[in-house]
C-alpha cells in the first residue's frame, strides 16, 4: 500500500517536516535546489518526450484551438473569478487559483491517465508539447491582463517573465531534445526512475512553499477545507467543461478521454516557478490552491481515467 501510494505519503511527510523545519526553506533557497532541479526535470522531459506521433496531431486545427483556449485562456479566467467570489477573504489564495489556472498541463501525468483510460495517448503527448510551448507566452500576457483589467496594482515585467520561464522550461526541454537520439535506445530501462525524480521535485517544492508559510498556514485552520473544496470543485467543473468541449468539436471517445483529462489538468513545475519568481513575496501563501489542485486532480482523474476506460472497452466490444 505504501509503496502503491507514495507520493500522497511524501506530500504529507514534506508537509510535517515543513512544519517542524520551516527554516529549511530558506536553505533549499540559499543552495538554489529547486532551481537546479527543475532545470533537470524539464531536461529529462526533454529526454523521454516522443515528438513524432505527435506531428500526426497538428493536422486537426480544431483540437489545437480548443486545447489553447480551455487550458490557457478560459481556465484561468474562470480560476480567478470564481476564487474572487469563494475567497475573497483571502487575497493569497485568489492569486493562487490564477497561478495555477495559467499554468500548462502536466507532462507526465496526464499521458498516464489517458493511457490508463485506453485513450489517444498522441493526442495527449499533443496537449502537453503544444500547451507547455505556448504558455511561456500566453502566462505572463494572461496574468497582466486579468490584474489589470480587475484594476489591480499589480504590475507584471512580462519581458522578463517571457525570458524566465523561456531559460527554466523551453531551453532545457530543448536540450533534451537534442540529446534524445544519442540516448534514446538507453532510456526504457530508467522510464520509472525518470517519472520517480520529477514527482520528488513536486515534493520539493511542496517542502518548500509549506515552510515559507508555516505560520500563516497553522493560523488558518477550516480554511485549508475551504481551499481544497473549491480546488476540487474547479476541477470538476473544468473536467465537464472540456468533456462537452470535446463533444462539440466532434472527438470521438479515445480523444475525448485525452482531451478531457489532460487539457484540465496542471503543472505545479511551472506555477512554482510563476510564484517564486514574482508573486512569493507579496502572496506567500499563493501555491496553496496549486498544490490542493495537484492533489485534486491525481485522485479525480484516477477514477475519471476508470470511467473512460470502462466505456471504452464496452464499445470496443460491440464493434
Amino acid at each position: 500500500m505504501i509503496k502503491k501510494y507514495w507520493f500522497f505519503t511524501g506530500m504529507a511527510g514534506m508537509a510535517g517536516v515543513a512544519f517542524a523545519l520551516p527554516e529549511i526553506g530558506a536553505v533549499i533557497k540559499q543552495y538554489h535546489i529547486l532551481n537546479i532541479g527543475i532545470f533537470l526535470a524539464f531536461l529529462l522531459t526533454g529526454l523521454s518526450l516522443e515528438t513524432s506521433s505527435v506531428l500526426e496531431q497538428i493536422k486537426d486545427i480544431k483540437v489545437l484551438l480548443a486545447a489553447l483556449f480551455s487550458s490557457l485562456i478560459f481556465f484561468p479566467a474562470v480560476a480567478y473569478y470564481a476564487a474572487r467570489l469563494v475567497m475573497g477573504a483571502w487575497p493569497d489564495f485568489v492569486m493562487g487559483a490564477l497561478i495555477i489556472g495559467a499554468a500548462p498541463v502536466t507532462v507526465a501525468s496526464g499521458t498516464v491517465m489517458t493511457a490508463m483510460a485506453r485513450g489517444n495517448v498522441p493526442l495527449s503527448l499533443f496537449i502537453c508539447v503544444l500547451g507547455n510551448f505556448a504558455s511561456i507566452l500566453t502566462i505572463p500576457f494572461m496574468l497582466n491582463l486579468i490584474l489589470q483589467f480587475d484594476s489591480t496594482s499589480i504590475q507584471l515585467p512580462v519581458v522578463q517573465m517571457l525570458t524566465g520561464l523561456t531559460l527554466k522550461v523551453l531551453v532545457p526541454t530543448f536540450l533534451g531534445q537534442l540529446l534524445r537520439p544519442r540516448v534514446k535506445h538507453r532510456l526504457p530501462p530508467h522510464k520509472a526512475k525518470i517519472s520517480i525524480f520529477n514527482q520528488c521535485i513536486v515534493l520539493l517544492i511542496i517542502l518548500n512553499a509549506v515552510a515559507s508559510s508555516a505560520d500563516r498556514i497553522l493560523h488558518l485552520g477550516p480554511v485549508l477545507f475551504l481551499v481544497l473544496a473549491f480546488m476540487a470543485g474547479l476541477h470538476v467543473f473544468i473536467l465537464f467543461f472540456n468533456r462537452q468541449l470535446s463533444r462539440i468539436i466532434g472527438l470521438d471517445l479515445p480523444s475525448t478521454a485525452a482531451f478531457t483529462i489532460h487539457t484540465s489538468q496542471k503543472t505545479l513545475t511551472v506555477s512554482y516557478l510563476v510564484w517564486a519568481g514574482y508573486f512569493a513575496a507579496a502572496y506567500p501563501m499563493a501555491l496553496i490552491p496549486a498544490i490542493a489542485y495537484h492533489l485534486t486532480q491525481m485522485i479525480m482523474d484516477t477514477f475519471a481515467a476508470r470511467w473512460f476506460g470502462k466505456q471504452i472497452r464496452n464499445q470496443q466490444d460491440v464493434v
